[in-house]
């Protein structure tokens, strides 16, 4: 097993994604990111996911693990923050990339119903 030091940036960069890769945990980081200092409760984070505290503390964990956020105990409550100020602006680069690819996909579905029904290919539905 390679030590994290040895692990190719790829292979470090396709773990990153994999601890992204649930809707859960992306409503968890937006709701970070647009938390003042990019800073939340648990209890505001149960409340706006609408997530069993056990699944919350799950998807949590599983950020933490991947360093996409830290956690402060004070008391008994918990904060989380977003790790580094860069995760704020890869969900906002996501987010501008799904919204290109849903206009392009508009404007061809747009382009594609203007076409005239003998057009369209055999078997495709008008």
């Amino acid at each position: 097993m390679l030590s994290p030091a040895q692990a190719p940036l790829y292979e470090i960069k396709a773990n990153l994604f994999k601890a992204l890769a649930h809707p859960a945990r992306i409503r968890i980081l937006e709701l970070l990111a647009a938390a003042p200092e990019n800073t939340a409760a648990v209890s505001y984070l149960l409340a706006e996911t609408g997530l069993e505290a056990s699944h919350l503390s799950q998807h949590l964990a599983t950020l933490r693990k991947h360093k996409v956020v830290t956690s402060v105990r004070s008391a008994n409550s918990v904060t989380y923050r977003l790790a580094h100020p860069g995760v704020s602006e890869l969900l906002a680069i996501a987010r501008t990339f799904l919204l290109d690819s849903l206009t392009d996909s508009n404007e061809q579905l747009r382009l594609a119903q203007q076409l005239p029904a003998g057009h369209l290919p055999e078997g495709s539905a008008p």
